[in-house]
């Protein structure tokens, strides 16, 4: 087996004097927007199958998550066989996904969703290099058959994880810009989602602007269902913890091309040690994944949705600041310790301000119109938790529970 450092090396070297030219150089935008889909990880690991994956995409229809906009059913580590085929392809675990991966495309591609799936630019997944799961399967090597194989299966999402200890910045982006051009010679849009982040020390998801590389990017160390853990970027992360990374790097998400904080532990219980968030921190978290503009990728299981884990994923309101066309993501614009300000403009004028409250109280948390860059004069208000309407003469107040966010947008 080559040694991820010195392919990478030779990789890196290639890429200097390739041509930029054709259908490698097509800059295409599959996420104007960012992305909002279904992740297997985050609940069930490596216990994956095909009629798991089925009935995930049955559920997000039913369950009125695909008509507030929901629409990629990605499927994570451990879909794969242990071994390659004769003629170095890629397929699926013959028991776990017996009908094949074209096949369950095509299933969930009949929902009107659309299909992702999970790959690495080393030799291991991040399940086959902690012991989780047999064989060396990453696309090391691979990267243009892997991605002519994903396009033919009907992939519309990859999500490239580095699951290696080795590697420097520049080894990184090679790896990561092969695939990239690999992708754009097939000629299908794929949306390409990339972590640079994990088993590797140095968290470079957070170190360099991969907009040219990627559509997005994880900021952070994996994500759990939990507030904080006060870790500054290493496993496991909390809400808050992982919201500090990630707000310093605002500048770099935009239209085509967004931060990705990890995905959503809306409905998550029970992950190593961790018993879950609460609705109150839920909808939190879900307020400021929308306020900073990130993909909203649920992990939970669709097939049983409790009634307040529905209300949150299917808030529309809170959705629309998400998927806001203006793709500018929201500033920190004031912090007194616990208890936070923050601002996101919007297309047409309006802005959505988040006033987060992450204190162990509630607390009333104050601002004006002149901090949040909204148009002095009378301001027309509207909670996108509550639906309650408001007005103002230029002060925005309200009582915040612990561990909460009131979400306004903000109309002069």
């Amino acid at each position: 087996m080559i040694p991820v450092k010195r392919a990478l090396l030779t990789t890196l070297a290639l890429l200097a004097t390739a041509s930029t030219t054709g259908a490698a150089a097509r800059a295409a935008e599959p996420a104007p927007t960012p992305a909002l889909g279904w992740n297997s990880w985050n609940t069930f690991g490596c216990d994956i199958n095909e009629q798991l994956i089925r009935d995930t995409a049955d559920a997000m229809v039913s369950s009125g998550m695909a008509a507030a906009g929901y629409e990629y059913v990605v499927i994570d580590d451990c879909w794969f066989d242990p071994e390659r085929a004769e003629d170095g392809s890629l397929r699926a675990h013959p028991e776990r996904f017996p009908s094949g991966m074209k096949a369950l495309a095509d299933y969930i591609h009949g929902k009107g969703l659309k299909f992702g799936i999970y790959q690495v630019p080393t030799e291991l997944t991040c399940a086959q290099r902690g012991g989780a799961y047999p064989g060396a399967t990453g696309s090391l090597g691979h990267e243009a058959h892997d991605a002519q194989t994903f396009a033919d299966w009907g992939v519309d999402y990859l999500k490239y994880d580095w699951c290696s200890p080795e590697g420097t910045l520049d080894e990184q982006i090679a790896g990561f810009t092969l695939m990239r051009d690999a992708l754009r010679a097939t000629g299908r849009d794929i949306l390409y989602s990339i972590n640079a982040n994990s088993y590797h020390p140095d968290k470079n998801g957070a170190k360099y602007d991969w907009g040219d590389i990627a559509d997005q990017w994880r900021t952070t160390e994996d994500i759990k269902p939990v507030w904080r853990t006060g870790n500054p970027n290493t496993y496991p992360m909390g809400v808050t913890d992982i919201i500090d990374v990630t707000e310093p790097l605002r500048d770099w998400a935009g239209p085509g091309h967004w931060n990705d904080p990890d995905m959503l532990e809306v409905g998550v219980y029970d992950v190593e040690g961790f018993p879950g968030l609460t609705d109150t921190e839920a909808a939190a978290h879900f307020s400021m994944w929308a306020m900073l503009a990130a993909p909203m990728i649920a992990g939970n299981d669709l097939r049983s949705i409790p009634d307040g884990v529905h209300g949150i994923l299917t808030n529309r309101a809170v959705l629309a600041v998400n998927q806001d066309a203006k793709g500018v993501a929201a500033d920190r614009v004031r912090d007194d310790g616990d208890l936070e300000v923050w601002s996101r403009p919007l297309a047409g004028g309006d802005v959505a301000v988040a006033l987060f409250n992450r204190s162990a109280q509630a607390a009333k948390i104050s601002t004006t119109a002149e901090e949040v860059g909204a148009d002095d004069g009378r301001l027309r208000m509207t909670d996108l938790w509550t639906g309650r309407k408001s007005f103002s003469r230029g002060e925005i107040s309200a009582d915040v529970p612990s561990h909460g966010v009131v979400l306004l947008r903000v109309r002069s």
